[in-house]
């Protein structure tokens, strides 16, 4: 398998203290790695501190709504280990409510912490990574972010199709100071996501066959999530490790499986209505058949 030598890493992770974020604090630093673990209470890593010691692990506190916090904490990581080489952007949630009896205000602090909250710690970041020469940015998104459509999520899938588009912008303007950019996306995992972090609001009788199923989807499969946060994490450390990481991360089965068939329904689409598409150019025969007005499914 194709993969650089390893050397000694410092992991900059934000939302280290439970979930997906603890899960890869460990897993970089039984790889050997250093982190630093961010967390609006450091408090709750005193444990790892105790197990893996305190020249290992530096945890910080940051709200990753803070422009100046996010600052704060990269200017710490390095004061501590010389340099970051890899961010990991994981800090984020979701509450559940159709868009139409949305609250404006929570709809807008959710995208505060899931896509501003990546721009904020990201950008305070890139001018280490510059300096530099390297580093590798993980941005954790959702499949959601890639095939949407989960009702009642809206504000937190809005937010990680912002964070995929702000990621490849990212990906070309970065790439000529040797950083990468990863996109992780997983389907669901063993965290607590979908318990005690989710505030599910009323959801209106009209609402009961979309928003409702989908809620009663996520909380009373008595199996749990499919996805093993711990694999998760050993998977991501071994990409990072690796000299040609893939651009997107898909993780679990339903993450792969919804995927590809986004993809071939996307290529399908494209295909039927090229004709059209392209003959909106002044040099193309235009007016162009539409293919066949087929009842929806």
């Amino acid at each position: 398998m194709e993969q650089a030598q390893h050397q000694q890493q410092v992991w900059f992770v934000t939302g280290s203290s439970r979930g997906l974020g603890r899960a890869l604090v460990t897993a970089a630093l039984d790889a050997g790695d250093l982190v630093v673990a961010t967390a609006r209470r450091p408090g709750q890593l005193d444990d790892l501190v105790k197990r893996y010691g305190d020249d290992r692990i530096h945890p910080v506190a940051l709200d990753v709504t803070d422009a100046d916090a996010a600052r704060g904490a990269v200017d710490a990581a390095v004061s501590h280990f010389g340099r970051i080489d890899v961010l990991v952007n994981n800090a984020g949630y979701a509450n559940v409510s159709p868009i139409e009896t949305t609250d404006d205000a929570d709809f807008r602090t959710q995208f505060e912490t899931n896509f501003w909250g990546v721009y904020h710690v990201t950008k305070a970041a890139v001018p280490v990574l510059r300096a530099q020469g390297s580093g590798t940015v993980v941005q954790v998104s959702s499949v959601g972010g890639r095939v949407g459509g989960s009702p009642g999520i809206a504000s937190y899938q809005a937010a990680k199709f912002a964070v995929d588009g702000f990621s490849r912008v990212l990906a070309v303007e970065t790439a000529p100071f040797g950083v990468r950019v990863m996109v992780v996306e997983p389907s669901g995992f063993a965290t607590d996501w979908a318990g005690s972090s989710m505030t599910v609001q009323p959801v209106p009788a009209e609402y009961e066959d979309t928003v409702g199923l989908m809620n009663r989807r996520m909380r009373q499969n008595d199996a749990g999530a499919a996805g093993d946060p711990q694999r998760a994490a050993e998977i991501i450390v071994g990409a990072v490790r690796r000299n040609n990481p893939p651009s997107h991360l898909l993780l679990g089965v339903n993450a792969a499986e919804m995927a590809m068939a986004y993809s071939r329904h996307q290529l399908a689409e494209s295909a039927a209505w090229q004709g059209v598409s392209r003959s909106a150019d002044f040099a193309e025969p235009y007016p162009a058949p539409f293919p066949p007005d087929e009842a929806a499914a």
